[in-house]
């Protein structure tokens, strides 16, 4: 990797960590936190989980497809702002209703899709899944961080400093891209709207998986927190303990799928992927009332999802015509947070009987489904 390469690999990674940890660290406290607002029911309570993946579904392709003709950095700018304007809003709401609607918010500075256009701007196609896998190491290192720091905030200052906490990371994101090195911050040459392009089946394909994956990590994080609390009588504080475990544990399994995914780039390690996320969602439906089992299962399932979260949009990027990266990937990053909203729906309603082992069945199946439509197409491509 060149030297200008690493320079705004580096900034734009220390972007995408920060962005996410704000909406990380509130993962392992939302639901609690909203379940407990005026007006809470479950349903209510899955919205203001994915909520903000329903207007990030919306705008991704829209934002994408405006960063091909005029820039990235505008746009990515324009989306920390309409960000930390919904953090704000749903830090100063006092109902499950305003919650909702702050995290609508949030999702409405869709920059993902942006963002990893513009690794793929800066990076030549040779270095470029090792590229997404470093930001993906990075996000996962932002998730590991959440899971410590979000519980730990929470307990001391209140979920509400949370959501003044993205305020906070929305200004310093945008403070490093200010910092990007200069060649990177070009616009590129794009003169057509025309997004057809984004919309072949190589690519629709990966949309759909990466709509699979989200759905079932938010569905299972709606569900999560009440099984750690409740079954395992663990205080809220220390829940950061069994993820940081499970995410410590996952890493070399991670590791070892991304350094073999480069070297080979079998469509086969999608499907050992997907295979440990069944695993980890049949141990929780039916093992979860032990620590061990639940520690195992986490296990297994971040094993899968970081590689997963890497190697997906990698794929995506090296498939993409370069004209039209950004509305392809708007495309990707759409079904990835339509994936999240769909989660959050799913596992608020399957909460409410009380049971979280109903939503992970449910997430199995997900799993199970996305497991037969990649092994059918390799044998339909075989």
């Amino acid at each position: 990797m060149l030297g200008a390469e690493k320079r705004s690999l580096g900034v734009i990674t220390a972007v995408a960590m920060f962005r996410m940890l704000g909406l990380f660290a509130l993962l392992p406290v939302l639901s609690l936190y909203a379940a407990g607002l005026d007006g809470a029911t479950p349903l209510l309570v899955g919205m203001a989980v994915g909520a903000f993946g329903l207007t990030q579904a919306c705008l991704q392709v829209p934002m994408g497809a405006v960063s091909d003709r005029v820039g990235r950095i505008p746009v990515l700018l324009a989306g920390l702002a309409v960000f930390a304007l919904g953090s704000a809003v749903a830090a100063m709401a006092d109902s499950i209703h305003g919650v909702v609607v702050g995290r609508l918010l949030q999702g409405a500075g869709a920059i993902s899709a942006t963002l990893t256009a513009l690794v793929a701007d800066v990076t030549r196609p040779e270095v470029r899944t090792r590229s997404m896998a470093v930001i993906g190491i990075g996000i996962g290192v932002s998730f590991l961080v959440a899971m410590i720091f979000g519980p730990a905030f929470a307990a001391s200052f209140g979920v509400r400093a949370l959501f003044w906490f993205g305020v906070f990371v929305a200004a310093v994101s945008a403070a490093l891209l200010l910092a990007l090195p200069t060649p990177a911050a070009q616009p590129p040459n794009r003169t057509s709207w025309d997004i057809r392009p984004a919309l072949r089946a190589d690519l629709l394909r990966l949309d759909f998986y990466v709509f699979l994956l989200h759905a079932v990590l938010t569905a299972m994080f709606v569900a999560l927190p009440f099984l750690l609390a409740n079954t395992l009588g663990l205080p809220i504080t220390q829940h950061w303990q069994m993820y940081v475990g499970a995410l410590l544990l996952s890493l070399p399994a991670t590791i070892a799928l991304i350094v073999r995914d480069e070297r080979e780039g079998k469509g086969l390690l999608i499907g050992t992927a997907v295979s440990l996320l069944v695993a980890s969602q049949l141990l929780l439906t039916f093992g979860g009332f032990h620590w061990g089992m639940i520690l195992l299962a986490m296990t297994l399932f971040f094993s899968g999802f970081n590689f997963l979260e890497a190697s997906l949009p990698a794929r995506l990027s090296v498939l993409a015509d370069d004209d039209a990266r950004g509305a392809t990937l708007g495309v990707f990053s759409m079904s990835q947070f339509l994936g999240a909203f769909a989660g959050g729906l799913l596992g608020g309603r399957f909460m409410a009987g009380g049971r979280p082992g109903d939503v992970f069945f449910v997430c199995m199946l997900l799993a199970a489904i996305w497991l037969a439509l990649q092994s059918f197409g390799r044998f339909r491509r075989d």
